[in-house]
């Protein structure tokens, strides 16, 4: 069975940073999948942050782009969402998502990240 387990979530001050990461197990194909960061604000929709299959095929939400960075390990099945700039917007609980066709679609438990002074 495919898991993927977050951590890295906290509490930090504006201007400050993160490192999210998100580690899968169960599965020989991460490489076949892509892999999504999403965010879940009090109140708000999921909204997707940012997406990578492979390092040419990377697409970030408009609120982050050029702030955060993801990235992919393949040798440790991991991937990274390095937050940086951080504004009290950004406070939400961040889920890692990873998908491949036709309908393999597993998400983490979500990490807390907190942006406050």
């Amino acid at each position: 069975q495919v898991q993927l387990v977050e951590s890295g979530g906290g509490l930090v001050q504006p201007g400050g940073s993160l490192k999210l990461s998100c580690t899968v197990s169960g599965t020989n194909a991460f490489s076949l999948y892509t892999m999504d960061w999403y965010r879940q604000a009090p109140g708000s929709q999921r909204e997707l942050v940012a997406s990578i299959l492979a390092a040419t095929i990377i697409k970030y939400s408009d609120s982050v782009r050029g702030r955060f960075t993801i990235s992919k390990d393949m040798s440790k099945k991991t991937v990274f969402l390095q937050m940086n700039n951080l504004k009290p917007e950004d406070t939400a609980t961040y889920y890692c998502n990873a998908h491949r066709p036709p309908d393999y679609n597993y998400w983490g438990q979500g990490t807390q990240v907190t942006v406050s002074s």
